[in-house]
C-alpha cells in the first residue's frame, strides 16, 4: 500500500497491520494459515496446468466437486490430510508438496 493511502486511512481512524496482529495468531497458527493457503493454491494451479476438472480430481479423492471447491477457495473446514492427499491426486511428488509447504503463500 502506498504511503499516501496509509497516511489517510490511518487519518480516519484504521488501524493498518497484519492478517496476523488482527486475528491475534500465534506464530505457529500464522504459519499454518499460510501452509493451508499455499496447498490451496498449489493444488487449484496442478489442477489446471493438467486440465483435470474438479470433477475428475473429486472423483479421484471420492469426494464431490463441491468439495474441490472449498479446497481451492482455502476453506477452513477442509483438513490438511485432505490438502496433501488432493495435492497428491494432481501428480504431485512428496517433493512437490514438501516445497509448496516449505515455501508458504506467495
Amino acid at each position: 500500500m502506498d504511503e499516501i493511502k496509509l497516511t489517510r486511512l490511518e487519518a480516519l481512524g484504521f488501524k493498518i497491520g497484519t492478517a496476523q496482529e488482527f486475528l491475534g495468531l500465534t506464530d505457529e497458527e500464522d504459519a499454518i494459515v499460510e501452509m493451508h493457503l499455499a496447498l490451496s493454491a498449489a493444488i487449484r494451479s496442478r489442477r489446471k496446468q493438467r486440465h483435470i476438472s474438479q470433477v475428475r480430481l473429486a472423483e479421484r479423492l471420492t469426494s464431490s466437486q463441491s468439495r474441490i471447491a472449498k479446497i481451492e477457495a482455502g476453506d477452513p473446514s477442509v483438513s490438511t490430510d485432505l490438502l496433501i492427499r488432493a495435492l497428491f491426486a494432481t501428480g504431485a511428488t512428496r517433493e512437490e508438496g514438501g516445497a509448496v509447504i516449505s515455501a508458504g503463500r506467495d
